[in-house]
């Protein structure tokens, strides 16, 4: 992995990290989530527990769809603990718009998942919601 690669994994942590403070408290199973995506990411558990304490620049991932998928993990880490608030809603829709996505497809994602199992949106629905929204 490139110092570059490296640097993008370690803000889209640090954003997630954000997200899950967003209600002022970071629960064992957020943690738990959080540690899982840094595993699949390929950062170790030092580097992942220091972005606790750490700012790092937040760096979009440059392809849509790897925002995308970064807008997938938002999701899933406020829905993990099943009691997403206001706070958490507006991180990720101002997230969403930092990482250059469509503001009515993301609210569309927001507006549907409801419909969902534990609110996880698909990946099929939400590739559709953002090619209907598609610039």
């Amino acid at each position: 992995m490139t110092e570059d690669e490296k640097n993008e994994k370690l803000s889209l942590l640090t954003e997630l990290i954000k997200l899950a403070r967003a209600d002022e408290e970071v629960r064992d199973m957020e943690l738990q989530f959080l540690s899982a995506i840094a595993v699949q990411l390929g950062i170790s558990e030092p580097e992942f527990k220091s972005l606790f304490e750490t700012y790092i620049e937040f760096e979009p991932p440059a392809l849509e769809f790897e925002r995308i998928i970064q807008f997938q993990r938002l999701l899933l880490v406020m829905n993990v603990d099943a009691a997403p608030n206001s706070d958490e809603i507006d991180f990720i829709k101002d997230l969403g718009l930092r990482m250059g996505l469509n503001p009515l497809a993301t609210d569309e994602v927001l507006r549907v998942m409801d419909d969902f199992p534990n609110r996880v949106v698909s990946p099929d629905k939400l590739i559709s919601i953002f090619k209907t929204f598609h610039n």
